[in-house]
């Protein structure tokens, strides 16, 4: 089957959904409802991860949608996107970084998204005319990189990957170009089984340094499907790197994540960030993790690694930056710094805090502390 067939036979409706699990028909009008609000899709080959028979299998966590996304508490905008876009799709809030949303789809429908507000509904963000963004960015020459997410960026055709490709690595002052994907995770035929698409990379990679920066949130995902298509990516020049969102009942026991850090550095993926899952409406009861234990539970799963394993830093997406969660001092209160801010001056800035044992995200005015 191939990745386009797998696509057109992922599950997407209420009915597919019930039948899969094996639930009563009074339960197709509930999952509906829900579904009308927060799009589903889920591969075959996902779907084929999961243990359906368990409601706490972390893989089935991740795809199969809750009712508790019903709860409205929470933000559909956790990290300021709105006030950072420039352009019709395109955000700049670090000066040497810029983004651009390239689609509303993706391969499957993570629970835990933190751009539900559009992923499979509006289109209203994204970046409709590739002209337009190019042009920014050539009359931008402090941005030194581009990150093209959506959605899923390597959902979009071919030839339309191969546009941005073609005008993105003829700019002078961009180092580099990244791709948020989680398709290696969820549909790795679509790298490994297109020979079109590893050809583009190969060909732009001798242009410009070029990075797939992918999404696995558990040791199980590590397949030797996923890896045949890192190693068709690194095979043609392409950089693989992973971020990790801690996630409550996926890969908040700290063997699971150390286990997940060691499978990653075995298959030659590098470590990047683990981000604190966001306070995003109908994620933020259901996944979040308290600051404190998910400092212990980083701790701990980075003592088990090597210096490859170590590298990755804690961090949370904030709407003044990203922010490092580095670890308690002996009166209880936690450091953190700016990893990036979106104000130069304080791009490197350390406070503290003192947080509750409920806390799960710095809320408020940071400015000054």
């Amino acid at each position: 089957m191939s990745w386009q067939e797998e696509l057109k036979k992922s599950i997407r409706k209420a009915a597919e959904l019930i039948a899969v699990l094996g639930l009563s028909p009074e339960d197709e009008a509930r999952y509906a409802r829900l579904i009308d609000q927060y799009p589903m899709m889920i591969t075959p080959y996902y779907l084929s991860l999961a243990d359906l028979s368990n409601p706490e299998d972390p893989i089935r966590k991740m795809c199969i949608p809750s009712f508790d996304e019903l709860d409205s508490e929470g933000s559909l905008d956790t990290s300021g996107e709105a006030d950072n876009t420039v352009l019709n799709g395109v955000q700049h809030k670090y000066k040497p970084t810029a983004l651009m949303l390239s689609t509303n789809q993706c391969a499957m429908y993570c629970r835990h998204c933190f751009r539900r507000r559009m992923v499979g509904l509006s289109n209203d963000e994204l970046n409709k005319r590739v002209d337009e963004a190019v042009n920014y960015l050539k009359q931008h020459t402090e941005v030194s990189n581009i990150l093209i997410s959506g959605g899923d960026p390597l959902v979009n055709p071919t030839q339309i990957i191969g546009r941005y490709l073609h005008d993105l690595t003829r700019i002078d002052h961009l180092d580099f170009i990244r791709f948020g994907s989680r398709i290696p995770v969820t549909l790795p035929e679509r790298i490994y089984g297109d020979n079109e698409l590893l050809d583009l990379f190969a060909q732009y990679a001798d242009k410009k340094a070029i990075s797939v920066v992918t999404q696995f949130n558990h040791p199980r995902e590590l397949t030797e499907e996923s890896l045949k298509a890192i190693r068709a990516l690194t095979g043609r020049g392409v950089t693989v790197k992973n971020q990790i969102v801690l996630l409550q009942g996926v890969n908040s026991d700290p063997e699971v994540l150390s286990e997940l850090l060691k499978g990653l550095t075995r298959f030659n993926i590098a470590p990047y960030y683990i981000f604190q899952c966001r306070p995003v409406s109908g994620v933020k009861g259901r996944f979040q993790i308290p600051l404190l234990d998910g400092c212990d539970i980083v701790d701990k799963a980075k003592a088990k690694q090597n210096g490859f394993g170590k590298s990755l830093r804690y961090a949370m997406s904030h709407p003044l930056g990203k922010i490092e969660i580095i670890g308690r001092l002996p009166d209880g209160e936690m450091i953190f710094k700016f990893h990036q801010n979106k104000y130069p001056e304080d791009s490197a800035r350390i406070f503290t805090r003192r947080l509750s044992p409920a806390d799960t995200w710095l809320d408020g005015d940071l400015n000054g502390v």
